[in-house]
């Protein structure tokens, strides 16, 4: 992708490239200049534009015209900035760079270009829904698991910070790439990634650090694993030991789906070589929740509690997917809970990946068990990115500078930071295309979105699987599309507008669960038509 930048002051530039695209510094422009009709005059240039016109710019007299056009941001006054402690500094703004194209990169774009500390957004590759509402400059054309195109990136934009969500670029070493190069990235080294990445690694640093854990075994032959299976039982669960998309985890109730779960991994190779080591692993039974904290290499702030609801129907039935929604706070995580977590299992796993010679810098996603017998948390799984569905309700929710914060993370400078959030709760409803988890149809259009985000206050569509088609119009390209996002004074008042968000959306080809949050709100069920 080639681009043109016209430096008109030590404060504003142009940047241009040949698809049409035009971008300025965002210390240049008031917040509210391309909201309709505008105009200004650089010298000899004049420059206007016009809402009604998709965005079309006119210099001199010229008409340029660019659906992209785009401010990088919007602020004008000094730079100002939070601390952890609320105090205010002034500071340098800083440009970020997100990695990824789902809904949770687009719920990090809206947080981090809200965030005073913030010069511009850039999201490689993003997707339409992101490009459309502004919050971010999509980047589609970066290779991603190019880490010397990265880095190329990064120098030629003055990229001050790297934000990593996915799983997969973390796990083949795109954050050792870019910390080589001098580049500050909040996410883990591969070597910290295999936290997530090899979960029979996350379960040997458990046993070593004792981290409770559910009881496991580990196997690559298919007939151990079988005998293993039968002397325990079912319930059982059975998870391919490296990256599945999500769907590495098979909950199997009797023990001839436990069979057939160890079959398709480890005979018939259904994920690959994510499957040839599998985890057979005991049963819990009680309440997943989600717990998240924020980690600098030796230090951990925790986040906002979430809950994620994995199972692709009502009542928590059928399979395992990616997620279907989630609710910021959750109940379930007292404050007791939490510092009993951070105890018992954030902390602990630190200080055992630093004593390991891997320190983990990034944000650590514990999927937890909130054991029925015991009242205590078991640690199921760790992410080692912001979880998703759960990032989106934590970054509508979060007040503190998100820019700055994750900066402090990259050196090392967490402790003593802490976060403000608004009060209230939050709860994103996934909207999925029929047939997910399983095969699907790409392609659909998907109508008023628009008005969707304006049948209640506070709701924000983040965008997960979406394209534009030749008409302009949104299409879904893949299983989870949209997280149809609210907040509100509590959790009812939250769902109460999210799902009435969700039923103002036109997409016959979409599906999404009526139940999101019944854990927390078991009396009332909302029932609509899919």
């Amino acid at each position: 992708m080639a681009f043109t930048t016209l430096n008109f002051s030590p404060s504003l530039k142009l940047v241009t490239n040949n698809n049409g695209f035009f971008g300025f510094s965002k210390s240049f422009f008031p917040s509210n200049l391309f909201l309709g009709n505008s105009s200004f005059s650089l010298g000899a240039l004049s420059f206007t534009t016009n809402h009604q016109s998709s965005g079309r710019l006119n210099i001199n007299g010229s008409r340029w015209s660019s659906t992209a056009f785009r401010c990088f941001a919007q602020k004008s006054e000094p730079s100002v900035s939070v601390d952890g402690h609320g105090s205010k500094g002034t500071s340098e703004r800083v440009v970020v760079l997100v990695i990824g194209g789902g809904g949770r990169e687009h719920a990090l774009c809206y947080a981090l270009q809200r965030s005073p500390s913030c010069d511009a957004v850039f999201c490689a590759p993003g997707n339409a829904g992101i490009s459309n509402s502004g919050n971010a400059t999509c980047i589609p054309d970066l290779d991603i698991s190019d880490s010397s195109a990265v880095v190329s990136f990064c120098r030629k934009w003055s990229v001050g910070l790297v934000v990593v969500g996915p799983e997969a670029p973390l796990v083949s070493g795109l954050a050792n790439d870019l910390v080589e190069a001098g580049i500050p990235t909040f996410g883990p080294s591969a070597e910290a990634a295999a936290l997530e990445g090899s979960k029979n690694f996350m379960k040997s640093i458990c046993d070593k650090y004792g981290i409770p854990t559910a009881k496991y075994q580990t196997f690559s032959d298919a007939l151990a694993a079988k005998q293993y299976i039968k002397e325990q039982g079912a319930p059982i669960v059975i998870k391919a030991d490296g990256l599945a998309a999500g769907k590495g985890v098979i909950v199997a109730m009797t023990l001839e789906e436990a069979y057939e779960a160890v079959d398709s991994m480890l005979v018939e190779g259904i994920f690959g070589s994510a499957g040839c080591q599998v985890i057979v692993e005991e049963f819990l039974e009680g309440e997943e929740a989600s717990f998240f904290a924020l980690v600098d290499g030796g230090n951990a702030i925790p986040l906002e509690s979430a809950q994620d609801h994995k199972r692709v129907g009502d009542g928590d039935t059928g399979p395992n997917t990616g997620g279907m929604g989630a609710y910021s706070p959750a109940p379930v995580l007292t404050k007791e809970l939490q510092s009993l977590v951070m105890e018992s299992i954030i902390l602990p796993t630190v200080k055992g990946m630093s004593a390991e010679g891997c320190k983990f810098v990034g944000v650590l996603y514990a999927g937890l068990m909130i054991e029925k017998k015991s009242g205590l948390p078991k640690l199921i799984e760790y992410n080692v990115r912001f979880g998703d569905p759960e990032c989106q309700v934590l970054m509508v929710r979060l007040e503190s500078d998100l820019a700055k914060v994750l900066l402090a993370a990259c050196k090392g400078e967490l402790d003593g930071v802490s976060l403000n959030w608004s009060p209230g709760s939050a709860m994103v409803v996934v909207m999925a295309s029929k047939g997910y988890p399983g095969s699907y149809e790409k392609g659909t259009v998907i109508q008023n979105l628009e008005e969707a985000e304006l049948v209640a206050p506070s709701v924000k569509i983040f965008h997960a699987g979406t394209a534009l088609d030749s008409d302009g119009s949104f299409i879904a390209t893949g299983g989870r599309v949209l997280g149809i996002t609210a907040k509100g004074r509590d959790l009812e008042e939250a769902r109460d507008r999210a799902y009435q968000a969700v039923e103002e959306i036109n997409w016959p080809e979409g599906f999404y669960r009526r139940d999101i949050g019944w854990r927390a709100l078991p009396q009332k069920q909302f029932a609509t038509n899919a």
